[in-house]
């Protein structure tokens, strides 16, 4: 059985203000050709297909759309989908029985019988072959709160739900395929990326040897960047097709080829050609930043690579951002964000002893404070006077 591992496709993501649909077509239809090209019997799409829980029609439209030409075009493929955690689970989950005749299963939530007892086989697929199980699939979404056997913290609840489906399966002769939304300890998360942030400070982290002792093959989403679990090689994230910020930058897009046969579990990593890329501009003043802007290529804005400028200033530039835009008016890239770090180091933090003092704070102090630890000097009057006139107006709002 050949399995094609995907995930985090985060479809109707705007990026900076930009639509990325060409891009998640792009990638669509590169996933399409693989399918083709490597025989792929079963497609595991393990979470976060969209990108909100309410995702935008046009995106729906571009899921269903590949569902149908994908099983159109491969009679015998399977496609198994789980929830992830920027997915409604009740939308994504809504027209199962209808998808159910293209070959495609839905899983977002885990339900619970009469009894209040977890309903395991709901969530173990058979894989079938000419209409023969030779695999099964656990099939676990993302997991709330609720949704796993009574334990003492979210990582052992997630942990006793997984061996509990597996003390489930039908047949344990058979190779079993487990999926899940989750993070696992012993992976790594790209730095400063939101996209990535845990939800509890790192205490849902999971053990892979909890979740998956007897697993042929564990395919995860969530993490953005494709890898291996604490080493082991059948425990992986496929990783998003596209960056999802700037933070992933040196991440590679890929699919996960994973071939189960008689001698065990073969995984080969294929990788993806986005449309688009990330670049990055750093410059220690204002005026490298527009020497380097000058250096780049003219040309089309469409399908140009996102750029992310990096400065260093010594002094306030409220418009920096639009000299930086009408700099790029002609240049092939498309701006995202413009991060700007004070030359003036910080020594310390503002700190307030007391209550009194804390009651005595303004909002003109603290800007005042801030200003001056971020630029190590004092406020010009002009913007004190500007910035008086914003206090001023807002407090003048609220008391009407």
């Amino acid at each position: 059985m050949r399995i094609l591992h995907t995930a985090d496709w985060h479809l109707g993501q705007t990026f900076y203000g930009f639509d990325r649909k060409r891009e998640h077509l792009h990638f669509l239809t590169e996933l399409k050709k693989h399918l083709r090209e490597q025989a792929v019997d079963v497609l595991l799409v393990a979470g976060d297909v969209f990108d909100t829980p309410n995702p935008p029609a046009e995106a729906q439209e571009m899921f269903y759309r590949f569902l149908y030409e994908a099983s159109l075009e491969h009679t015998h493929l399977q496609i198994i989908i789980i929830a992830g955690n920027h997915d409604s689970a009740a939308r994504l989950e809504a027209p199962d029985p209808l998808l159910q005749t293209l070959r495609v299963t839905v899983r977002g939530s885990v339900r619970r019988n009469s009894d209040g007892e977890i309903d395991c086989r709901r969530l173990i697929i058979p894989l079938l072959r000419n209409e023969k199980t030779v695999a099964w699939c656990l099939a676990v979404p993302y997991l709330r709160f609720g949704d796993y056997p009574p334990a003492e913290t979210y990582a052992t609840g997630v942990a006793k739900l997984f061996r509990l489906l597996y003390e489930h399966v039908p047949d344990k002769r058979l190779p079993v395929v487990a999926m899940g939304h989750l993070q696992a300890t012993g992976s790594e998360i790209s730095l400063n990326d939101k996209s990535e942030r845990t939800v509890i400070g790192g205490l849902e982290g999971v053990l892979p040897e909890d979740l998956f002792e007897g697993v042929a093959y564990a395919a995860l989403g969530h993490l953005h960047r494709p890898q291996r679990v604490s080493g082991r090689e059948n425990i992986r994230y496929a990783g998003a097709p596209l960056p999802m910020s700037f933070a992933e930058t040196g991440n590679r897009q890929r699919v996960t080829l994973v071939e189960i046969d008689d001698l065990g579990t073969h995984i080969k990593s294929i990788d993806l050609s986005p449309l688009t890329g990330l670049k990055t501009v750093r410059a220690d003043s204002v005026q490298d930043v527009f020497r380097q802007i000058d250096e780049l290529p003219d040309g089309d804005k469409a399908d140009a690579p996102y750029l992310e400028v990096r400065v260093r200033i010594s002094d306030p530039e409220p418009s920096l951002r639009y000299r930086i835009e009408c700099a790029l008016e002609n240049k092939a890239v498309r701006l995202g964000p413009l991060l700007c770090e004070s030359a003036a180091r910080p020594t310390g933090r503002p700190t307030v002893s007391s209550f009194e003092e804390l009651q005595n704070l303004t909002p003109m102090g603290m800007a005042l404070e801030v200003f001056r630890r971020q630029y190590d000097g004092e406020m010009p009057e002009e913007m004190k006077t500007l910035l008086q006139q914003v206090i001023d107006e807002s407090q003048h709002k609220e008391v009407g």
